[in-house]
């Protein structure tokens, strides 16, 4: 659609809210990304559901409130994307 946010590279819609995978070296380095991220949604207080797995996290930006991907997603997934490096 026409009207639909452009996704960041990497970032998929998926079961309506937009997710992306990360690896990390190991379980200290997927942690220190979790930490950065819940830093930064606090800052922003809009929050993601977050999955972890040893070295792979797996985060999700919906607003709940809207029950729909909106900008604010989109500019937390780019936020997201800045802090996994």
């Amino acid at each position: 659609m026409a009207d639909e946010p452009s996704y960041p590279e990497g970032w998929n819609e998926v079961r309506g809210a937009l997710q992306r995978g990360y690896r990390f070296k190991d379980f200290a380095e997927a942690m220190a990304f979790v930490n950065r991220l819940a830093e930064a949604a606090e800052e922003a207080d809009h929050h993601p559901d977050i999955a972890i797995s040893w070295n792979a996290v797996t985060v999700r930006w919906w607003t709940h409130t809207k029950r729909a991907i909106t900008e604010r997603d989109v500019a937390m997934a780019r936020r997201s994307d800045e802090l996994a490096r």
